[in-house]
């Protein structure tokens, strides 16, 4: 019996120290007053900021978000949320003024200090302030130092000055302190910057260096588009026009779909091999591969066009632009063409009839981050900084109802 009261008594003294851990928690005395901690978040101006706020409406998120601060001053969270908004904004001063407000506070835990300084840091870098974000971050790092956010903010602030090797060294970090699948879109962007360490290179015109980092963006990863293109270009330039040709050929093998970029290329290297008839060759597997390849029949119209074959080079626009009638290069073909063949009337109405419903763009390439729009295939989006996010996009030919019930 005495056993059993004991282990009641220790029960009891347990649940007794788990009740007042929680309201100390919860409670904390200010001015002689006990406040609820939690008062803030249960207020209908916080629950209501949150609603506006994720369905985008910033400006009512704002306000209840405010009138929520006010109601509970010491509320971190509603601050630093609040501040991020006016960020959001354009309202970067008052942004700037809120987290440093914050800072200020007496009694902030380290990973507090460490997010607010994050947010202060993406203030100073909403507002250009480049060398005081750069030195918030690694504030930051230094309160926490394996903390993603600052390295990948400040990896993008390296890329956005074209200091290639730091941002490197801070993608290799985040390469080992990341999910292992993680791990591939890490090799990824570590051979990007490979091939921008080689275009670096490429300019002091060391062009072994630069051979050097193509290479090692190929090893990080298979895709790498632009180390082929680049790689073969060195080459090129260095009169080694089979190594040349393998480097571009093998771009094609890897992403057939971005095989356009080694046309130019390899239209010029083929005849200087003796085999001009490789690149007609190449095209035609393409387009059996993929009989949507637009691109492959515009560079074998062209290839044909300059052999004199035009009546076949004809054929071959008309064909492309059944796939893609918006391609504004293709009708700049078929009227060269249709020029040297002296503008037959009967090709003219079948280019017409073709054609009518076209719209005509100079930037089909759409960022699928931020909807940014080019007119060149670019690697980085020069408006989120993402890696790899161009595609192109494209309009499917209209078809009669007929046929579409056919």
């Amino acid at each position: 019996m005495e056993d059993y009261t004991v282990l009641l008594a220790a029960l009891v003294a347990l649940l007794l120290g788990l009740s007042t851990g929680k309201a100390w928690e919860r409670y904390k005395l200010q001015e002689g007053r006990w406040i609820d901690r939690r008062k803030a978040r249960e207020s209908p101006h916080y629950i209501l900021g949150l609603n506006f706020l994720v369905s985008n409406q910033l400006d009512p998120a704002i306000e209840e978000l405010r009138t929520a601060a006010g109601l509970n001053p010491d509320a971190l969270e509603i601050h630093m949320i609040l501040g991020n908004l006016y960020r959001e904004k354009g309202q970067v001063g008052r942004a700037i003024q809120v987290h440093q407000d914050l800072l200020q506070r007496p009694k902030l835990t380290r990973l507090e200090h460490a997010y607010v300084m994050l947010c202060l840091g993406l203030d100073f870098k909403k507002g250009g302030f480049v060398d005081r974000a750069r030195e918030a971050f690694d504030d930051v790092l230094r309160l926490e130092p394996k903390n993603q956010y600052a390295l990948l903010h400040l990896e993008k602030l390296h890329e956005e000055q074209h200091q290639w090797e730091e941002a490197y060294a801070i993608r290799q970090q985040l390469t080992k302190i990341g999910d292992r699948d993680q791990a591939p879109r890490h090799q990824a962007i570590l051979a990007f910057l490979e091939n921008e360490l080689g275009l670096q290179a490429l300019k002091r015109m060391d062009y072994q260096g630069a051979s050097t980092h193509f290479r090692a963006a190929i090893d990080l990863d298979a895709h790498a588009v632009p180390a082929y293109l680049n790689l073969g270009d060195v080459e090129f330039y260095n009169g080694q026009l089979k190594a040349a040709t393998e480097a571009w050929e093998r771009m094609i093998r890897v992403a057939p779909e971005r095989a356009y970029l080694a046309f130019d290329r390899l239209e010029s290297a083929y005849p200087k091999m003796g085999t001009p008839d490789r690149l007609p060759e190449l095209c035609r597997r393409l387009v059996a591969a993929n009989p949507q390849d637009w691109r492959a029949r515009l560079a074998l119209a062209r290839h044909l066009g300059g052999q004199g074959a035009t009546a076949e080079a004809f054929e071959l626009l008309l064909e492309a632009l059944a796939h893609n009638p918006h391609a504004l290069s293709l009708h700049q073909a078929i009227w060269e063409v249709l020029s040297r063949l002296e503008l037959r009337p009967d090709l003219v109405r079948r280019y017409v009839a073709l054609s009518k419903d076209s719209v005509f763009y100079l930037d089909p390439h759409v960022c699928i981050r931020c909807r940014y729009r080019s007119t060149e295939l670019l690697w980085q989006c020069p408006h989120c900084h993402e890696w790899n996010t161009f595609v192109e996009e494209r309009i499917a030919p209209a078809r009669d109802d007929d046929e579409m019930r056919a």
